[in-house]
């Protein structure tokens, strides 16, 4: 970078700080409502793993291990029993009404088909409008009942049949969870909603500052005889700013939440300044195409602030369609997910996680250098102000 590049970069800098300093409403914007959001976000999940979701259990059974089962169920961290209808309908009815996530049904005889030798069935029904909260219920409801159905075995059948004609069988599946044993939806939804929630806001604030410089004619001022450093000096304040948030929301998820970092801390250190300028340059590149900041703004939010439900984290996108796939290959989240999830929870070696961070510096050279080059375009044919605001 020689002297001009320099000079033009220090004194865009200079110049967006003062800015931040004097607009309170935009300093507010990328000091204390991110911090405030982090927050707010750390405090609703902090009661990390679900506990004591109300189910309905309609037992016309009525035998002693049925009533065993009811109590297993209860027992259960992740269960309330909070009702026991006499019928399926009032348990469906308890559904609809949302007091109930999920209703077990023991059925008549159930338990002396299994004493018989027969097999007998627990049906459980969940409410998939609430996807989560339901298959956690089905999940410990299945847990329970496999434990119930052991205690049977080795109790009751087999105090019948005799402990020799007892066999377990053929082929049996054991399940073992990774990287989140405690199935904590704090550790799966944090890491997803701090930075998508900081990506949102500063692409916002950039292309308010960008499109600031549109809008009141300074463009060709502010740019000066060094565009590029022009361009990079202004971003660079929100840039570090935000990189420092989102350094800072992973340390608290690794060292308080959670169990440190599996991987590469500095990876995931290297990946906040990466994935943020990568956000930055989306919001450069819809500002140059636009030259405006209203339609800059809505763009952003119909990109940047979707990125968590085209990320692949939350909704599969596997054998999704088409604009699906592709649109989850364009945003930055998608890229920046991958690298968090492979350093900070699952212990990737840190050669696999060179290809999001390419792909965040791809985002970069491309959006920005597009963005960038409209921009400086669009600034050739704007007059200069002469008023003292020039970079």
């Amino acid at each position: 970078m020689n002297a001009a590049a320099r000079a033009g970069f220090a004194a865009s800098f200079r110049r967006e700080l003062q800015h931040l300093r004097h607009d309170r409403a935009d300093g507010l914007l990328v000091t204390l409502l991110p911090l405030l959001m982090l927050a707010v976000m750390a405090w609703l999940f902090a009661a990390s793993v679900m506990r004591d979701i109300p189910i309905a259990i309609v037992d016309l059974d009525r035998s002693a291990q049925s009533r065993l089962l009811a109590r297993m169920l209860d027992a259960s961290p992740g269960l309330r029993v909070a009702s026991q209808p006499a019928s399926l309908d009032q348990a469906q009815s308890q559904l609809r009404q949302l007091e109930v996530f999920a209703v077990v049904l023991i059925p008549r005889d159930a338990t002396r088909q299994a004493l018989r030798g027969s097999q007998g069935t627990v049906f459980a029904y969940y409410n998939a409008t609430y996807l989560t909260t339901g298959q956690s219920a089905v999940r410990d409801i299945v847990e329970a009942a496999g434990a119930w159905n052991a205690r049977l075995l080795a109790g009751q059948i087999g105090k019948q049949v005799g402990p020799a004609k007892l066999r377990a069988p053929p082929i049996a599946v054991q399940s073992d969870i990774l990287h989140n044993p405690a199935r904590s939806y704090e550790l799966f939804l944090l890491p997803l909603v701090f930075p998508a929630v900081l990506s949102l806001g500063l692409a916002l604030a950039v292309a308010a500052s960008l499109g600031r410089e549109v809008r009141d004619g300074r463009l060709r001022d502010w740019l000066g005889q060094s565009p590029w450093a022009a361009i990079a000096g202004k971003l660079t304040p929100y840039v570090g700013l935000f990189s420092l948030y989102g350094a800072l929301g992973v340390l608290y998820l690794a060292l308080l939440r959670g169990d440190g970092v599996a991987g590469s801390l500095a990876l995931l250190m290297l990946g906040q300044p990466l994935f943020y300028l990568a956000c930055a340059a989306v919001a450069l590149l819809f500002v140059g195409l636009t030259r405006d900041m209203g339609t800059a703004l809505s763009a952003i939010g119909l990109s940047i602030g979707t990125a968590l439900a085209f990320s692949g984290a939350t909704f599969p996108v596997v054998d999704a369609p088409l604009f699906t796939r592709v649109w989850n290959l364009l945003l930055p989240l998608t890229a920046y997910v991958k690298l968090q999830t492979q350093q900070q929870f699952i212990g990737a070696p840190w050669s696999v996680s060179l290809w999001p961070l390419a792909t965040l510096l791809l985002m970069v050279a491309v959006a920005g250098g597009i963005g960038g080059w409209r921009l400086i375009a669009a600034s050739r044919t704007v007059p200069p102000t002469h008023d003292g605001a020039s970079a």
